[in-house]
């Protein structure tokens, strides 16, 4: 295939999970697997120290959360951050890199959360390419 895998993550367990199965299916597919974790606003703090100056922003703890995930997968994962919610995120990338396959996992997609609506189940209803759903709860 050499297609795109992209697979969202928050750096709870849940997410590691459906990472996980992402890393399987990009290689069984012999595709590439895009780790990418959301970020929806870009508050940004800066911190001084003597002369050195530190900024911190969402968009840079995103980026950590989603580098973490992907070296602990394999080194041939590529990770980014992207702005928006979650699942608007997820769309935007899978339509720019032209994705073939959105991993998601189940969390929350069952009872008040399953109203509400869920990230997998936005995605699923509104994804440019196949979703696959993962199974992440604990057994």
């Amino acid at each position: 295939m050499s297609g795109i895998v992209i697979v969202g993550v928050d750096g709870s367990e849940t997410a590691a999970r459906a990472a996980a199965a992402a890393y399987k299916l990009a290689q069984g597919l012999e595709a590439r697997l895009h780790v990418i974790t959301a970020f929806d606003k870009d508050n940004v703090e800066v911190f001084g120290s003597g002369s050195d100056t530190f900024i911190m922003s969402d968009a840079d703890d995103a980026q950590r959360v989603a580098k973490q995930v992907a070296e602990g997968l394999g080194s041939d994962v590529e990770y980014l951050s992207a702005r928006g919610k979650p699942a608007d995120a997820l769309l935007s990338e899978a339509e720019r890199l032209n994705a073939d396959v959105i991993v998601v996992g189940n969390r929350r997609m069952s009872g008040i959360g399953r109203v509400l609506g869920s990230v997998a189940n936005t995605v699923a209803h509104n994804a440019p390419c196949d979703v696959y759903i993962v199974n992440t709860t604990v057994s």
